[in-house]
């Protein structure tokens, strides 16, 4: 059983179960026997064509995945049986609105035994774009202070718990609604930004982590301490703001996240620990997944939606 998105001319777009078989793995590849499926903010777009370099409708969505190895093709890294996570080819296809994924071997991690299958889909791509933004591009050290634009959202309220276990001073902006949210992930600031402007509180920022764009980038210009360093999941590709940041003597960096095993396996590690929780606002079973893609549009959510299979 597999998704894909339909519309037709001028009309609305829909989402359609359809039978397939099996995908047949290459020799560097596990079938994963799919338990929970994470849903992201740009499989709404895709589904409107936004990214016609990734794919256009019909198109089966979905990248992050929780699940059980199946019988088939084995690397030495896992077994049938293995549970394991992960964001199997990002940004090529993956298909993983399915019952069954063939995924490389190396995009995937074994599940953390406190996560259950709906945690464990919820957390690679919000992860892994914590992950990336805050250690690989932002170097966030102990002592930092940083700043988490959106921080209820899933991967703010993520990167919030990534930077603390970094020994960071984290300030967020959220809504005053998730203001306790926000809190509770571990924020030692929450900025409201519906009653004031961020840029007018915020200050001697080191590290900012952007993942709302918009005029949101350019003001963040105006928190950082001299030297300081933007890392945005949202307008990486702008020059005429990274040219600007350079100018004022700042850094400006773009992440586009990648399928990464370390950073997984540093995630889980930050699980067992007991320094690491993903939020699912909502579960729904895979047949209604339309639904799931209503409430996943609507924004303003509050971590994750998971779809189960």
């Amino acid at each position: 059983m597999r998704v894909i998105t339909q519309q037709a001319l001028g009309g609305p777009e829909v989402l359609t179960i359809v039978d397939a078989p099996d995908p047949q793995p290459l020799p560097t590849e596990v079938l994963v026997r799919v338990k929970a499926i994470g849903l992201n903010p740009l499989e709404a777009r895709l589904r409107a064509g936004e990214f016609p370099l990734i794919g256009r409708p019909p198109f089966i969505l979905g990248w992050d995945i929780s699940g059980v190895v199946g019988e088939g093709p084995q690397t030495w890294r896992f077994r049938p049986g293995d549970e394991v996570f992960g964001m199997p080819l990002f940004p090529r296809a993956a298909g993983a609105y399915a019952e069954v994924v063939s995924a490389p071997a190396l995009h995937l991690a074994r599940k953390p035994a406190a996560l259950s299958h709906v945690e464990a889909a919820a957390l690679p791509i919000v992860g892994l774009t914590a992950w990336q933004g805050l250690v690989d591009l932002g170097g966030v050290t102990e002592g930092d202070r940083v700043l988490v634009h959106g921080g209820g959202g899933g991967v703010g309220h993520v990167a919030i718990q990534v930077a603390k276990a970094l020994g960071a001073h984290v300030v967020a902006t959220a809504s005053g609604s998730k203001r306790e949210f926000v809190e509770e992930c571990g924020a030692d600031e929450v900025i409201d930004y519906t009653a004031v402007d961020f840029d007018e509180v915020a200050h001697d920022i080191d590290v900012v982590l952007d993942t709302i764009g918009g005029d949101t980038v350019e003001r963040s210009l105006a928190v950082l301490r001299p030297g300081g360093h933007l890392v945005t999941a949202v307008a990486e590709q702008d020059a005429e703001l990274a040219a600007k940041y350079e100018a004022a003597g700042m850094r400006f960096s773009g992440i586009a996240v990648d399928p990464d095993p370390a950073a997984l396996r540093g995630l889980v590690e930050l699980v067992q620990q007991g320094r690491l929780r993903v939020h699912v606002q909502e579960t729904f079973p895979f047949e209604r997944v339309a639904e799931a893609h209503r409430l996943l549009e609507s924004g303003h959510l509050r971590g994750k939606i998971v779809l189960t299979v």
